[in-house]
């Protein structure tokens, strides 16, 4: 742009006119200004646009590079499963990584299935949040057995930083202290934002989900993890990635309340349970229940 400046300061058809000269004169000046301040205006827009697009693909870039990262980290069957996962959302997705807002998810109840990416079926069972409390209840439903699926009830209570294995059946239970308080159903505070994609197609009504990826690393152990929400804040899924397995979480059939509230407290028969000792190299948290 300056030295379009100094190209109209320098020109001789823009020196002061002689008494002689005519309107002839004057209006080839005002053409030839009119054209540098046009290719001015157009140098600026190209400008403009090429900033734009080197940002798209160095944002493109870094994307990759952080997956390749967690990628070294996987077994090979695990790391395929992850490729096709990572294509798939690459060539949906239309947006680069501008700045999103957090969220934080409703109150719910649901399905949940959780599964590693080698296959195996760990549970299936319904949940129940509150996310002001920041409570979280999962019971495995016994109609859905696998070989490979555990029996669980447990009772998350992230906010004091303990949790309890319950057996109802027995009147029993465990109290733990948690070393993690992650988990499937709400982005964590430190949560980078990835991008937007659409599942299926939003030309067609009734036919496409539009949902934001958020990904970041695990506190207290190594690994990595990608969850996707809705552009309510609902959790759709989410993958974690560790050294020694990967795991699939999918959340189905959610409703935006806390349908039953005393699933929330803690039973009578667990009141005055003394907290069990942690042994060291552990790491309690709602994702280890399930290794």
């Amino acid at each position: 742009m300056s030295d379009l400046v100094l190209t109209l300061a320098s020109s001789p058809t823009l020196s002061p006119a002689s008494p002689n000269s005519g309107n002839s004169a004057s209006n080839k000046d005002f053409f030839y200004i009119f054209f540098l301040l046009c290719l001015a205006s157009s140098r600026v827009f190209l400008v403009q646009f090429m900033t734009n697009a080197v940002l798209s693909v160095v944002t493109a870039f870094n994307s990759i590079l952080s997956l390749f990262c967690i990628l070294c980290a996987l077994p090979t069957r695990e790391m395929f499963a992850t490729i096709v996962l990572f294509v798939s959302i690459c060539l949906t997705s239309g947006s680069r990584a501008d700045h999103h807002q957090h969220c934080h998810s409703p109150n719910m109840t649901g399905l949940m299935r959780v599964m590693t990416l080698k296959g195996e079926m760990r549970a299936v069972g319904a949940f129940t949040y509150d996310s002001v409390g920041k409570k979280l209840r999962f019971r495995s439903n016994e109609s859905h057995p696998a070989n490979s699926s555990l029996g669980l009830d447990l009772l998350m209570l992230f906010e004091e930083g303990i949790f309890y294995e319950i057996d109802s059946k027995n009147q029993s239970c465990e109290k733990k202290k948690l070393q993690m308080d992650l988990h499937p159903l709400d982005i964590p505070d430190d949560a980078t934002f990835s991008c937007t994609l659409t599942s299926g197609s939003l030309s067609i009504e009734g036919e496409g989900l539009k949902v934001n990826i958020w990904t970041g690393s695990l506190t207290n152990m190594k690994g990595s993890y990608s969850m996707s929400v809705t552009m309510g804040c609902l959790p759709v899924s989410t993958f974690y990635f560790t050294e020694t397995t990967s795991f699939y979480f999918s959340n189905t059939d959610v409703e935006l309340e806390v349908k039953d509230p005393d699933l929330l407290v803690v039973p009578s028969f667990c009141h005055g349970k003394p907290l069990e000792e942690t042994p060291e190299g552990t790491v309690n948290s709602f994702l280890n229940e399930f290794m």
